[in-house]
């Protein structure tokens, strides 16, 4: 077995944990049902919470890097391969692997760990925007979005329906948080993706080459099979916006279309996943 395992399972009580390992040593995992806290604490930490089996495994294959690992005894020996395919490449497998019952997890946590690990990850630095603009085609950007679940969603549909990359707005809810990244299956690891530090920034979008278009709803707007049968002759940025009021009225009028998705039976708008979700779907051919 690669890295060093702390066990903890003697420990009854989180007062136990906390009296057996270093001041400190566990503070990645703990406080984390509070979803602001725990948004701003990973970024000013710089690491973000890979949770189960899989997502760790597509987080270590995109070549990120383990400050530790945090599980119960039952999950070890599937775990194994990960943990020594990790530690080969950081610290010389000094890679801390803490070892606790379930009970004493939920203390730590502070929910209960059902899906198998945890992994605290050091958060890679962010591509610059530029550079993500010049070597992609088709890219989604999320105004806004501050459901964690409706992001992880998108980075999912955006890999399985081959988008080149995602930004999101400095107002945009973290997709490295455990909750987006679980719902991703670990794809939130794959598609590359940035974040801009103003907004709106619609005139970057079309210095780099880009025809913007305001996936939303106006009485101007296209029908996505109208832009579909005549595409434009660029590379495409679908702009998506928040879950309540959808993309900003400032940021439609900056964009160069505006396309809606044909509804039937009296329903009016698709959540944003769902939406994104199409529109991914019917411009896979604009790659």
């Amino acid at each position: 077995m690669a890295g060093v395992i702390i066990d903890l399972t003697a420990c009854q009580s989180l007062e136990d944990v906390e009296a057996a390992v270093p001041d400190g040593a566990l503070a990645d995992y703990t406080c984390m049902t509070d979803v602001k806290l725990r948004s701003s604490l990973e970024v000013e930490r710089g690491l973000y919470m890979a949770e189960s089996h899989n997502v760790i495994m597509r987080a270590l294959e995109t070549g990120h890097h383990p400050r530790s690992f945090l599980m119960a005894p039952r999950w070890l020996e599937q775990m194994e391969h990960l943990l020594a395919s990790s530690t080969g490449s950081v610290d010389g497998g000094d890679v801390p692997v803490y070892i606790a019952s379930e009970e004493v997890l939920e203390h730590i946590t502070g929910f209960h760990l059902h899906r198998g690990a945890l992994a605290a990850m050091q958060r890679p630095e962010l591509p610059d925007v530029s550079d993500l603009l010049a070597r992609s085609r088709r890219i989604a950007v999320l105004e806004d979005l501050v459901d964690h679940t409706n992001v992880g969603a998108i980075f999912r549909s955006a890999a399985a329906l081959g988008v080149d990359a995602v930004i999101v707005t400095p107002r945009c809810c973290d997709p490295l948080y455990r909750r987006s990244v679980r719902v991703s299956m670990g794809t939130v690891f794959q598609v590359p993706w940035t974040r801009l530090d103003t907004w709106p920034a619609v005139d970057v979008l079309r210095e780099a080459g880009y025809c913007t278009v305001a996936c939303a709803l106006s009485d101007d707007s296209l029908s996505l099979d109208e832009f579909v049968a005549n595409p434009p002759d660029k590379k495409v940025a679908l702009l998506f916006g928040t879950e309540g009021d959808g993309l900003s009225r400032r940021t439609i009028e900056q964009t160069d279309l505006t396309v809606r998705i044909p509804m039937a039976g009296g329903v009016d708008s698709l959540n944003v996943a769902a939406a994104s979700a199409v529109f991914f779907w019917a411009t896979r051919a604009l790659n």
